[in-house]
């Protein structure tokens, strides 16, 4: 796979699935000349060439481009790249660039009757099969941390930027966040045992069914944050105020395809698959998020 300039940086994650699942090892080069590209086909059997470039190619470069086509080498920019293979919209972070926004529109009428279709019948099944499960997890939080309550309620940010009451099973010691907030990091002090167990098998999640059904939140779509995050990201992070375009969820694309984020770097990859969800929603995608995240519960990938 031949890489045309340095726009965009492919992260370890993204270059590991791309050698496992399509067999692809990107090759980058930055002197974007006929002569360059045609030395590197020469050097190495590439059936892939992407166009990573914040310069306009020349018309000579896009006809000799169209040729190798032709021949049966794939010609993709990086944006068409990135949603073909990686399942993500590309982020630019340079604000000029503003096409990719034209395809992400709020969910149409009848996608968010098919969601709440969705939330309904897949909500009121998880509460009645999950019952046993939350009544012992009520009993392990206050065995384990009993001075704190059982429910942790917070204010997270939904659709349109407004705010609503988020619930979850508490899985920190009382009072965690003296000073000011901060993400939760693996082997975090603060997480007592059960709280532990519950976040890497996603239970301390089941209490925000209520906010499924109450209409707070859909099952599947960006994970919802707290106001404190979401007025740092926006700051550095390009249209990141996009993703309340629609309700957040329990689980989404970002969560089953990205690992756990603590940074604002992880805040800018996870937006990109967010975006992705947003504009290819199909009943095809829900379904394939609800059965990633059946393997992640599994694995327990949680955080």
């Amino acid at each position: 796979m031949l890489v045309l300039g340095d726009r965009y940086a492919f992260i370890p994650l993204e270059l590991d699935l791309l050698k496992k699942r399509y067999n692809l090892e990107p090759v980058s080069i930055t002197d974007i000349t006929i002569d360059a590209i045609k030395r590197e086909l020469d050097k190495h059997n590439h059936s892939i060439i992407i166009l990573n470039t914040d310069k306009e190619p020349s018309k000579d470069i896009v006809a000799y481009l169209t040729t190798l086509e032709l021949e049966g080498i794939q010609f993709y920019t990086i944006e068409h790249f990135l949603e073909k293979y990686l399942q993500k919209v590309y982020i630019p972070k340079k604000v000029k660039y503003l096409n990719f926004l034209d395809e992400i529109r709020p969910y149409s009428k009848t996608i968010y009757l098919a969601k709440r279709a969705i939330d309904y019948i897949l909500g009121l099944f998880l509460i009645i099969i999950s019952t046993p499960i939350m009544i012992y997890a009520a009993y392990r939080i206050k065995k384990e941390s009993p001075e704190g309550p059982i429910i942790y309620k917070q204010k997270r940010v939904g659709l349109h930027s407004k705010e609503f009451i988020c619930y979850k099973f508490r899985s920190m010691v009382p009072n965690a966040e003296n000073d000011k907030p901060k993400f939760a990091s693996e082997e975090d002090p603060r997480i007592f045992k059960w709280g532990a167990f519950m976040r890497k098998t996603r239970i301390d999640e089941l209490p925000q069914l209520w906010n499924v059904l109450k209409g707070d939140m859909h099952l599947i779509g960006p994970r919802p944050e707290r106001r404190y995050w979401v007025e740092k990201f926006q700051k550095n992070i390009p249209y990141y105020n996009i993703r309340h375009l629609v309700k957040p969820g329990i689980t989404g694309w970002a969560q089953v395809n990205y690992h756990y984020g603590s940074s604002e770097e992880d805040a800018y990859q996870k937006l990109m698959y967010d975006l992705f969800y947003i504009k290819n929603w199909s009943l095809g995608l829900e379904l394939k998020t609800i059965l990633k995240t059946i393997g992640t519960i599994l694995a327990k990938k949680g955080a």
